[in-house]
């Protein structure tokens, strides 16, 4: 609409002073022409206007104009028209976009002529119209030609070509043959000079770009492809390139640029090589792992005999050597074990390394089960020999779970999931071994994140308790120290051991708050307990995860601060591999709690990595045997010399030694007979709970349990006999 200020009158006025010669003239002109008032209404059209626009006159007559073109141009025009009325810009035809009554579009040339009342106040816009057709055809070859030419300058510095579509030749500019390392003089002027070189694999689909841009179907023509280079590589280049057309849009000739992208394209590579293998041993990541473990589930969906399996490998005893040799060297370990798995395996099987020392491999189309267990095998066998790391030979073995599509899978993730779960089963039963996934395993692994979620609450439920199992020297009987150990009574599942327990608690982090109430029950009680016998001492377990906490020495004094126990009625024991592993740190770690007057204890001893030189330089108090060397000590002659050996290896060092899990009075004796110092097993007494220690304090000394198949020995009144 025209800005109401440039509007008088209701009433158009004409300046002609016939006005039925001037409908006449206005009527039979072979130019459309349509008048519209200052509100955009059409007033009066022609008839050649109604034939452009394939209407008739009762159609289009006081319908807006902005029925006929966009609302955009309705604007655009009438501002054009608010300049020239300010003298601000002279009149000049334009091109205009209309809509037709069948829906198509016509773009008219459009000449507008302001109408003026006897006044001469604007009441009105006049408009010409003529077919433009023809121009906008001008027009887009005008405007193809100037893209040529700035295609052709863009190209200076690229080779440029010109292929004439009627002759068949082409032009190669000197560049276009210097960029694959030709002169002038050794390529022709045939397609097939070009086309000779494409790299097999690209040539095809190149033909098939130029040939839709030929035809009409992509504006512009534009690929990447492989050249041969004239040292026979090959190089990645961008081809752009226009056609030009006679005037029934037929093409004639086709010209344009080539650009060598091989470095931008050798990037990409890199980058998509990066985003799908692992850095450190250039096997695929779990990304691609997954992608080919899905392709496999399609396969086997197609084929109905088609069996794959997933192997799932974790090293043993990997963080000991990573944190004792140092991250370095445990890097170089993985990168010797990828070489040494991929030795094992065909050409279409899949390895993977999903982080840390966990490897993944797909085995693709087996014949049965058998093929996986038997590369299970040969894995192990391989891992035997040592690894030379620098001038260190370093040893490592794997737990491996399979899991195979025999058993039919939804999501490939269930089938590595199974995998995980039987590599897990098999380091439970002694690693360095292989587990075939069953659906009892699933179960195993259900229960065990009910016990993760159910142990996150236990704490503030108050579901965990303390018992205690006392610490007897060999002379006497005589109760020195009570090993605290933590249990869980579970409402649903009743009394849950330490074995089940802390594993759980070690992997979920939980281990850090059960320690910190384990270690501050165990001090309160022992001092209450002090009352019956003042030399008592309680033994309390850290944990390699508790151990490496930075504040460990801190907690444990404000520990014993805030409970009122005497460091030196505390010992903290400590595993072989947690104290090994720990190096500078953990040697600094005991030197600190050492002076603070609290004992270390080394738990298990012969099970982990034993080495003398920690043995002489820790601060270390106190030896405990391995109960699997004290078991059968009467009978087995290793394990009897394996008990001896640690004891006279203690008492070398000045060290006491206390035999853990001494069950019998046969077992008692051997230790006895061979000098160990103290005693600890359900000869005496499992562990109990703390309102069962009271008695035994007050009696001061025990002595063996009687044998269960005893029915008529006497009883000792001292013994609490085993307890669970």
């Amino acid at each position: 609409m025209l800005n109401p200020c440039l509007s008088g009158c209701s009433e158009l006025e004409e300046s002609c002073e016939n006005e039925k010669s001037f409908r006449i003239l206005f009527e039979e002109a072979p130019i459309g022409y349509y008048e519209i008032d200052c509100e955009g209404i059409i007033r009066r059209i022609n008839r050649s206007a109604c034939r452009l626009l394939r209407f008739d006159a009762a159609e289009i007559i006081g319908r807006p104009l902005s029925e006929f073109v966009s609302p955009e141009a309705v604007e655009t025009r009438l501002d054009r028209l608010r300049r020239r009325i300010a003298g601000e810009e002279a009149p000049s035809p334009f091109l205009s976009e209309y809509l037709r009554r069948d829906g198509s579009k016509i773009v008219l040339q459009t000449h507008e002529t302001l109408i003026r009342d006897k006044h001469h106040r604007v009441v009105g816009i006049r408009s010409a119209l003529m077919d433009a057709t023809e121009h906008q055809l001008a027009l887009d070859a005008l405007r193809e030609s100037e893209e040529r030419y700035a295609l052709a300058v863009r190209g200076a510095n690229d080779g440029l070509w010109d292929w004439s579509l009627k002759t068949g030749r082409v032009y190669y500019s000197p560049r276009w043959k210097s960029m694959l390392g030709y002169d002038e003089a050794d390529i022709g002027s045939s397609p097939e000079d070009w086309f000779s070189r494409v790299h097999p694999q690209d040539l095809g689909r190149l033909k098939i770009e130029i040939s839709l841009h030929l035809e009409g179907y992509n504006r512009h023509f534009q690929h990447e492809y492989r050249i041969r280079h004239k040292d026979g590589t090959y190089r990645w280049v961008l081809c752009r390139g226009l056609a030009v057309r006679d005037a029934q849009g037929s093409p004639h000739r086709i010209a344009g640029s080539q650009t060598d992208i091989t470095v931008r394209k050798l990037g990409e590579e890199r980058l998509l090589h990066d985003a799908f293998h692992d850095e450190l041993t250039g096997l695929p990541n779990r990304a691609l792992f997954i992608e080919r473990l899905e392709r496999a589930a399609i396969r086997a969906m197609r084929r109905e005999n088609y069996l794959f399996a997933v192997l799932f490998l974790d090293l043993d005893g990997f963080k000991v050597i990573n944190d004792s040799l140092s991250h370095q060297a445990g890097d170089q370990l993985l990168v010797s074990i990828a070489r040494r798995l991929e030795a094992c395996l065909r050409p279409e099987d899949t390895i993977a390394r999903l982080g840390g020392d966990e490897f993944v491999i797909l085995l693709d189309d087996l014949k049965n089960i058998g093929d996986a267990t038997q590369l299970s095998e040969r894995i192990q066998r391989e891992l035997q020999a040592p690894f030379l790391l620098g001038r260190q030979q370093v040893f490592t073995t794997a737990s491996i779970g399979i899991a195979s599509s025999a058993a039919g899978y939804r999501r490939p993730e269930e089938l590595l999931r199974n995998a995980d779960t039987a590599m897990y089963r098999a380091k439970a039963l002694g690693k360095a071994r292989h587990e075939v996934f069953h659906a009892g395993l699933h179960k195993q692994a259900v229960e065990r994140l009910r016990i993760e979620t159910d142990l996150r609450r236990a704490l503030e439920r108050g579901e965990l308790q303390v018992h205690y199992q006392p610490i007897v020297r060999r002379e006497n009987g005589e109760i020195t120290t009570v090993e605290a150990l933590v249990r869980w009574r579970q409402p649903h599942r009743g009394l849950i051991s330490c074995g089940r327990l802390m594993p759980v608690a070690e992997e979920t982090g939980l281990i850090l708050p059960i320690g910190e109430w384990v270690l501050r029950a165990a001090c309160a009680q022992n001092k209450a307990w002090q009352r019956i016998l003042p030399s008592l001492r309680v033994a309390v377990n850290l944990s390699a995860r508790q151990f490496k906490q930075p504040n460990l020495v801190d907690s444990i004094a404000r520990a014993l601060e805030d409970t009122g126990l005497d460091a030196r009625f505390l010992d903290l024991e400590l595993s072989e591999s947690t104290a090994l592993a720990g190096g500078e740190e953990a040697f600094e770690t005991i030197q600190k709690l050492g002076s603070m007057g609290v004992r270390i204890s080394i738990d298990d001893f012969g099970t982990g990595y034993s080495s003398l030189k920690y043995l002489r330089r820790f601060p270390i108090d106190t030896l405990k045997i391995d109960p699997s060397f004290v078991r059968s000590v009467d009978t087995d002659l290793d394990s009897a010399a394996i008990a001896t050996a640690v004891i006279n290896l203690g008492h070398s060092l000045r060290l006491n030694v206390v035999a853990e899990g001494v069950e019998t009075e046969e077992e008692l004796e051997f230790l006895c007979s061979r000098g160990c110092d103290q005693m600890q097993g359900r000869v005496f007494s499992g562990p109990v709970a703390a309102q069962q220690i009271a008695p035994l304090l007050e009696r001061r000394y025990l002595s063996p349990a009687p044998r269960a198949d005893a029915e008529h020995a006497p009883a000792r009144p001292s013994s609490v006999g085993n307890h669970s």
